[in-house]
Parts: C-alpha cells; sequence; structure tokens
C-alpha cells in the first residue's frame, strides 16, 4: 500500500479517459480549494500520468489503468466527479496535515 504525508504532496494529476469534462471540473474544485497552498494540480489523461505525480486521482473504472501506468505512486479512486468522500478526505489532509494511503 503506497502512502505520502500530506507536507509532501506537490503535484496532483486528475486522470480521465472518457473526455467529458468532469474530471477537468474537478481539477478545477480542487485547485480552487487548494489555493495558496504549494499543490499543483493537473489534468492528464489515464494512459499518460507524468512520473513526478505525487497523487493520483482517478475515477473507480480507470483505477487499475491508472496503477499500471503509475505504479507506487499514491492513488485516491473516486466514484463521483462533485462531492465524493474520497476527493474530500484528501482536500482535508492536506490542508490539516497526515497521511493520504492508496
Amino acid at each position: 500500500m503506497a502512502s505520502i504525508e500530506s507536507k509532501d504532496i506537490h503535484k496532483i494529476v486528475v486522470a480521465c479517459d472518457a473526455g467529458m469534462g468532469s474530471s477537468v471540473m474537478l481539477a478545477t474544485q480542487l485547485r480552487k480549494q487548494l489555493k495558496g497552498l504549494p499543490v499543483r494540480v493537473e489534468h492528464t489523461p489515464v494512459n499518460s500520468i507524468p512520473a513526478d505525480a505525487d497523487v493520483v486521482l482517478c475515477h473507480v473504472g480507470l483505477a487499475d489503468r491508472a496503477r499500471a501506468g503509475a505504479p507506487g505512486t499514491v492513488l485516491v479512486p473516486f466514484q463521483v466527479f462533485i462531492g465524493d468522500p474520497a476527493v474530500t478526505r484528501l482536500i482535508a489532509t492536506i490542508k490539516s496535515g497526515g497521511t493520504v494511503h492508496t
């Protein structure tokens, strides 16, 4: 199980596949909620996750592909694009400190 301390999170990648725009909205929401913190949020196709990603967010349906493309990186799968508890927990942990687990 991969994990990372919140202070070590500098780049979050929202990985997508369908191109419907939902993941772009999620990335925008994350940028707003993490504004002022030293964390970059990027949006990328699930097959092109950059090697310097600290945390990868993706829909549960893409989790296996994301794991294969970014082995060892903390992966946070979610069910819904806006208001998912996994995303809410990630944001809270980054803001308050703690460990994020796959």
